[in-house]
């Protein structure tokens, strides 16, 4: 039911890991390091990703960035009423990310970068109090997105490209809260989806007013995701004319992955150096996640009415000696959910973000790049009050808790 929703996952960001909505923010190590902040900071190709307009000012020819995280999640939900408790699965996404620039000459670089914004794996226990809009989601997505910068004068560069997006979704829900099969066994839904692509594109500007002062700006365009041959598999359901029949049909979805806005300053200082990102995520395109199906069954209709949000970040480097570079970061997310439209296979509130890291410098054309994140939610008492029913709209709801803790690791070659 969900399947949607999922599949903008996984094509934007992590269910269960961390950012509002279903965003993922893991782009890069160095990065991460210092609370995700990166438009204007010119360091590496991680560029590519935060600001292209900056990739014209790094020193070499040859820039590579590559890195992978570990990130554990759970969630914890208790009803507010019962007392009664459930966990989510110890979940572990692994968000990758890729980049490269080439400089063509002192006024032109190009750049490349393949990166996974949105994955995530979220399993509640089977028929837990609200199965009936979630049991297991398991998405993944990747982003392919060529760059070109422009230095315009050694003051101000421009730089940007499309994006290519591909991925895949499985999203699994009990049918109602009661119906089963002659067995007893609850009736439930699998939409599962592969191989879904669409384009957007983005584009970003870099003023250097000093030579140690920096002001970045980088737009990211929303993405209609949109899914006509995916699969979904009626299972368990009574042998009845008032229900579905059990086998797979198609089901027809789309879902818009926001756009985002992000400007930024950073400062050096000797061997300081501090930045500052304002990230806005325009997640007022999410009204709904409506699914038709190819048999017959009744439409699902699934009210979101998310509102645009804010994160804030803050990040610190020093480096220590030649060899090793200190980074630090701080962050806070705000939550695109509004009041009542809680939905548990998003279960993400109002966040912390703490982050650490840093490089290590075998030779001075290769480095180590070292992260780390702890994101602590908010302790919420939250509802979906939009599930519907027999025609009656039936609320469920309680007291969610949730964190996670992301490790990563990485290497960055220039020559």
């Amino acid at each position: 039911m969900k399947k949607l929703l999922l599949l903008v996952l996984f094509i934007t960001v992590t269910a269960v890991t961390y950012a509002g909505g279903y965003r993922v923010s893991i782009q890069g190590q160095r990065a991460m390091a210092m609370g995700h902040t990166g438009v204007a900071v010119v360091n590496s190709a991680e560029l590519v990703f935060f600001n292209p307009a900056g990739i014209v000012y790094l020193e070499n020819k040859l820039n590579v960035s590559a890195g992978a995280s570990g990130i554990f999640s759970e969630v914890i939900f208790q009803n507010t009423e019962s007392g009664v408790t459930a966990e989510t699965d110890n979940s572990v996404g692994t968000p990758i990310s890729l980049y490269g620039s080439y400089k063509i000459n002192d006024w032109v670089s190009v750049g490349l970068g393949v990166y996974t914004p949105y994955g995530s794996e979220v399993t509640w226990p089977t028929d837990w109090g609200g199965s009936h809009l979630v049991n297991e989601i398991d998405l993944a997505a990747i982003f392919v997105q060529p760059v070109v910068s422009l230095k315009l004068s050694d003051h101000f560069s421009i730089g940007g490209g499309p994006i290519f997006v591909t991925g895949s979704v499985n999203f699994n829900r009990n049918s109602n809260r009661t119906t089963t099969d002659i067995n007893g066994v609850r009736s439930n839904v699998t939409v599962d989806d592969s191989g879904v692509t669409n384009w957007g594109w983005t584009i970003g500007a870099m003023f250097n007013p000093t030579e140690n002062f920096r002001l970045g700006f980088n737009y990211r365009s929303k993405i209609i995701i949109e899914s006509e041959d995916g699969e979904a598999t009626f299972a368990n359901f009574p042998n009845s004319l008032a229900a579905p029949p059990n086998g797979v049909t198609s089901f027809r979805a789309e879902l818009p992955l926001p756009a985002e806005l992000t400007i930024g300053l950073s400062y050096e200082y000797k061997k300081w150096l501090f930045a500052f990102d304002y990230n806005r995520q325009f997640w007022d395109v999410y009204e709904s996640l409506d699914l038709t199906f190819g048999n017959g069954a009744p439409p699902s209709i699934n009210p979101r009415n998310y509102k645009n949000s804010s994160v804030y970040r803050f990040g610190l480097q020093y480096e220590a000696t030649e060899k090793i570079t200190l980074r630090a970061g701080y962050y806070i997310d705000e939550s695109p959910v509004q009041e009542g439209f809680f939905a548990p296979e998003t279960p993400r509130n109002d966040s912390d973000g703490f982050s650490g890291g840093f490089s290590y410098a075998i030779t001075p054309k290769l480095a180590i790049d070292a992260s780390f994140f702890f994101l602590r939610f908010k302790e919420v008492d939250a509802s979906y009050d939009f599930y519907q029913e027999n025609g009656q709209n039936v609320p469920f709801g309680g007291t969610y808790e949730s964190s996670a803790f992301g490790p990563g690791l990485g290497l960055t070659y220039k020559m």
